[in-house]
């Protein structure tokens, strides 16, 4: 399979926000925010097409990567210093956060709170979200788009921060050469975040 990555466009939007609403929705940390799994299948790609539309790319910082059959997998970072959401984005996103929260917008928002509590002040380039469509998963897409930015990161001497939601990925980051700082757990016998971080290069 021979794989390319490259900077999102609008155009990506339909095929990027399928890739991750997929590749999420048996994550442990969406499934505990949203217990409703037709609720999530449904929901997810909203809210995944909402954030890099509304956010992401308006940042220039989310790459694809394509496959023969197209987009299969996004990565959605952060420049330095951009990471928290404007009250704008917020407003634009909210109907497709409604779509995905429905009966658990309390939820989503403890978890939006412990990770904000969390995160690294200083300057960084900040993965919010990385997935593969599970049907090409393990063919190199992940790791295409990984070092793609972490070959940025290094070449600007900048660090990079991330939150993994599943505990079987974090040794695959550990791998790129990212390192646990803590525990995000999540109340009500949820799961645990782990913030990691990596030093440049």
């Amino acid at each position: 399979m021979s794989i390319d990555v490259r900077p999102a466009r609008r155009s990506d939007i339909p095929a990027l926000a399928r890739a991750l609403g997929r590749a999420f929705h048996d994550d442990p940390v969406m499934a505990w925010v949203q217990p409703d799994a037709e609720r999530r299948k449904a929901a997810l790609p909203g809210l995944f097409g909402a954030l890099a539309r509304h956010h992401f790319l308006p940042g220039r910082a989310t790459e694809v990567a394509t496959s023969d059959d197209g987009v299969a997998a996004a990565a959605l970072w952060d420049p330095p210093g951009r990471w928290q959401h404007t009250s704008r984005d917020q407003l634009a996103m909210l109907p497709a956060v409604l779509r995905a929260f429905r009966g658990r917008l309390a939820a989503g928002r403890i978890l939006t709170d412990l990770m904000k509590a969390q995160h690294p002040e200083e300057p960084h380039w900040y993965l919010a979200v990385i997935g593969t469509d599970p049907t090409v998963r393990g063919a190199g897409l992940g790791r295409a788009l990984m070092q793609s930015r972490l070959d940025r990161c290094d070449a600007e001497y900048a660090p990079a921060y991330l939150e993994s939601s599943n505990p079987v990925n974090v040794p695959y980051y550990e791998r790129f050469g990212f390192v646990v700082t803590g525990e995000i757990v999540l109340p009500d016998d949820g799961p645990t975040l782990w913030p990691m971080w990596r030093a440049p290069r």
